[in-house]
Order: C-alpha cells, then structure tokens, then sequence
C-alpha cells in the first residue's frame, strides 16, 4: 500500500513528479491497484517528514528524500521482495543522507552545554513546590 504524501512540502519537493513515476512504472492512477495486487497507490495528507520531502509510506515504512530514479528503484526492489533495510530508527532517506540532516551533514548543535544544577539541591528530601524550575536549572 503506497501512500504519497501530496502535501505542500511534499508538493514543493517533486510529489507530482513522484506521483507521475508511480503511475507511469506501475500502470496504476490514485486510487487504483496493480492487477498482481501488490501494489495500491493513494495521494494522501501530510506524513510528518516534512524535513525530507518528498516521500511515501509503503505499508508501515517511510522512504523520504526520494526522486524519480529512486523511488523506481524501491519499487523495484519492493517486488522483489528486497525492500532496502531499516536503520535504527526505521526506514531511512533515500539519498543517503541520515535522519534529517541537510546534504552537509550536521552543521550545528556540536557541543551543548549542561544546565548547571546543585546535586545537593534535595539532600534534605523535601521540594518547595516554588522553586522546582529553579532548582531544575529551567
């Protein structure tokens, strides 16, 4: 079951391209089902990967960062019976990048500083409901 996401992010990306790939490689529109039945394709509303438009989910898994050669390829592979593995979070983006990071990589957020807090600061085993954020270093 494939579902496009056809939202504005989505929509910016390339999912019309997307859409259109799908279409064309597996003879099938919006709504419709390959007649092997292997396949199901509908455009549906925001996915939540914005961050890596376009993508799909198929079945249970997400496949983000995806262009017309890829998302060829994945179907491919799908009817293979060779889906592409899943990372430690699930399905990851299709042009190799990791999670959301941008095509550079990470560029930001290197070192974060703890908060400092007083490990003493409850030694007595009692908390002032007044000063929770405070000792929480909020």
């Amino acid at each position: 079951f494939i579902q496009l996401c056809g939202t504005t992010p989505c929509m910016i990306c390339g999912s019309e391209d997307i859409k259109k790939t799908i279409e064309k490689h597996l003879g099938i529109k919006n709504g419709e089902t390959t007649k092997d039945g292997m396949f199901t394709l509908l455009e549906v509303e925001c996915l939540g990967a914005c961050a890596n438009a376009p993508m799909i989910q198929l079945n249970d898994d997400y496949y983000e960062c995806l262009n017309a050669k890829s998302i060829v390829e994945l179907l491919e592979a799908c009817k293979a019976g060779k889906p592409p593995a899943m990372g430690k979070w699930g399905s990851l983006p299709m042009n190799g990048q990791v999670s959301c990071e941008g095509p550079l990589g990470k560029t930001s957020l290197f070192e974060v500083e703890a908060p400092k807090v007083d490990v003493t600061r409850f030694k007595e085993g009692q908390v002032d409901p007044a000063s929770v954020k405070a000792h929480m270093a909020y």
